[in-house]
């Protein structure tokens, strides 16, 4: 297999792996709006938790995207993802507060009993 095939998969993967997060911690954040539960929302807890577990142990920073960089990614082609750069640019600042906001709301209807 080529870099650039390499490259490809890690960017498949990268970039699936982004739509599921971004829907676990929408979840959450829905779920902590409106008080709705069920299983999805333990498996968006967990795969958010494991997210932020994977990011902390890795300097804050995607291990994906330094393979992705191993492989040829730069920023002036294709990079991590298949979606353009400027769509994932804040991903931490974007998701770290859906997710923080989304899981203090949780606990404050768990705290409350609701």
């Amino acid at each position: 297999m080529t870099n650039a095939q390499r490259l490809t998969l890690v960017r498949a993967v990268h970039t699936a792996i982004y739509v599921v997060m971004a829907s676990a911690a929408l979840a959450v954040l829905a779920a902590g709006i409106t008080g709705a539960r069920g299983p999805w929302l333990w498996v968006a807890l967990a795969l958010t938790a494991l997210e932020s577990a994977v990011f902390a142990a890795n300097g804050f920073k995607c291990p994906l995207t330094a393979l992705a960089v191993k492989y040829g990614a730069s920023m002036d082609g294709a990079w991590d993802t298949f979606f353009p750069e400027r769509c994932t640019r804040h991903t931490f600042r974007v998701f770290g507060p859906v997710i923080v906001v989304g899981v203090a709301l949780l606990v404050g209807r768990w705290v409350a009993g609701a």
